[in-house]
């Protein structure tokens, strides 16, 4: 059997390290189920929420060779952390006859995988939403308290083609690039 691995992490904090991590659990369980590994796909410091990581999308677009049958990620929150995507891109990946397996979460092919793999799939949105909650209070009262040099709620980061911010207007004084080059 035939597989391709998609490995990322979401944040420039993070190290390489949590990369190559994820491939060698990934290699561990290919070898160890005698699956043969054609390719590796990486996406640095892109989160799973949006499905626009570059590598994904390659990936994505390689299925329809059908040179591979398993997706081998190391958790399933590294394949999305969004379960409409999760849902969308399995079903394309299903119309090559290809699956994701995740290299440490034991999920059966029957039906009681099906209620497994949907629970995980929605608690890791569920953290991905949390921790965005958490970060948004955090900077709000660093910003209150005069920690943070950026209006609150404003963190001046693009995102899908818009800016983090509770003023969206183009007129957006703090930004520090023009919204038109976005």
């Amino acid at each position: 059997m035939n597989a391709v691995i998609y490995a990322r992490y979401s944040s420039d904090s993070q190290r390489e390290e949590s990369i190559e991590g994820q491939i060698r659990e990934c290699t561990e369980y290919a070898q160890r189920n005698n699956i043969t590994i054609l390719n590796t796909y990486v996406d640095r410091a892109l989160s799973a929420r949006s499905a626009d990581r570059p590598e994904f999308q390659r990936m994505i677009h390689d299925a329809e060779k059908e040179l591979f049958e398993i997706v081998l990620v190391w958790k399933l929150d590294r394949f999305s952390r969004d379960r409409y995507d999760s849902a969308y891109y399995k079903h394309i990946l299903k119309k090559h006859n290809i699956r994701v397996v995740s290299a440490k979460e034991n999920i059966s092919e029957g039906p009681e995988g099906i209620i497994l793999e949907s629970m995980l799939e929605g608690m890791a949105e569920y953290y991905s939403a949390e921790l965005s909650e958490k970060i948004k209070r955090g900077q709000m009262e660093n910003a209150l308290k005069g920690k943070n040099k950026r209006r609150p709620g404003h963190s001046g980061i693009p995102n899908r083609n818009r800016w983090r911010t509770g003023d969206r207007s183009e007129n957006c004084t703090d930004c520090k690039r023009d919204l038109s080059t976005v």
